[in-house]
């Protein structure tokens, strides 16, 4: 294969072409971490920045190797800082966050009750304004029209849900990231392997998400819980409703998490809510949906 000769010979585009084949499985090609993150390796090596990157990614969430390796990402991410302006500002915004030697919250924001039936919980500012904007700039090149899980677990456009929305997967979970999803995990009483890859929605001026549950029908592994943040304020609508419950202005840096599932594991109703109109302004949030058990991010597919 002329890829894969070009690779051996050293052209750092190739390579890096390589690695994207092997930790995708895409065009036909089985996925292979272990291999992806040898060619990107080799691109790192030879000098390619964005492979840098994503070389922190991965060390920092595991894929490819025995386990996570915080304190291994973030020594890449300070090598990566002397030369790169992109690294050194994700560094700095590392370096703000109060973290454990495994990139985990040192302590949280108190929880405040907003209800019991559905059970919802906020907490205020739990991401500081510099957290949301990185968020929503690694989402903003991503965005693409938003989509639904039909009956059959597929996804496909629908106008219950108007918005644009990004995944934010493995390869891009920058340790700003891979920290906010283990304060998630921590404010949910979960693991950090249980939630969804974290996804960013942007309303603009009418959209909205219509009454819905976050239950899946038909899984095996059940979104028990959800997190929203909201990642900035200032528009007007836009407000989180429960049908039987709250109604939710978010302010930036807030969230709120709820369960979607009751004592026996099965969908809710009462955990149904919508994403109000929004009136003036743009809204943004995230959401990440957390497992009943482990997700593999790889396979990330929201219906199953």
């Amino acid at each position: 294969m002329l890829l894969t000769q070009a690779g051996e010979g050293g052209d750092v585009d190739a390579l890096m072409q390589l690695a994207v084949l092997d930790l995708t499985g895409s065009h036909g090609t089985p996925r292979n971490l272990r291999r992806g993150r040898e060619w990107l390796r080799r691109a790192v090596e030879i000098g390619h920045v964005d492979g840098a990157l994503m070389e922190v990614a991965l060390v920092a969430n595991g894929s490819g190797q025995a386990h996570p390796d915080w304190a291994g990402a973030l020594a890449l991410l300070r090598i990566a800082a002397r030369g790169d302006p992109v690294a050194a500002e994700q560094l700095a915004l590392v370096e703000r966050m109060s973290l454990d030697r495994q990139g985990r919250p040192a302590v949280l924001p108190r929880a405040e009750p907003l209800s019991d039936t559905p059970h919802v919980i906020r907490y205020p500012s739990l991401l500081s304004p510099g957290e949301c904007a990185r968020v929503a700039a690694v989402a903003g090149p991503m965005l693409e029209p938003s989509a639904i899980v039909d009956a059959g677990g597929q996804l496909r456009p629908h106008p219950i849900r108007t918005a644009m929305a990004a995944v934010i997967g493995p390869a891009n979970e920058d340790l700003v990231i891979r920290a906010i999803n283990h304060r998630l995990a921590a404010v949910t009483g979960t693991a950090t392997e249980q939630g969804e890859p974290l996804s960013v929605m942007r309303y603009d001026i009418s959209q909205q998400y219509r009454m819905h549950i976050d239950a899946l029908s038909g899984t095996n592994n059940q979104r028990i819980k959800t997190a929203i943040i909201y990642l900035n304020h200032g528009y007007e609508g836009g407000e989180t409703l429960f049908e039987y419950g709250p109604r939710i202005a978010g302010r930036q840096g807030d969230a709120i998490v709820f369960d979607n599932v009751k004592s026996d594991g099965s969908p809710d109703p009462v955990s149904r809510h919508a994403g109000l109109p929004v009136i003036r302004g743009v809204k943004w949030i995230a959401t990440r949906w957390i497992r009943e058990a482990s997700y593999d991010p790889w396979t990330y597919r929201p219906g199953i």
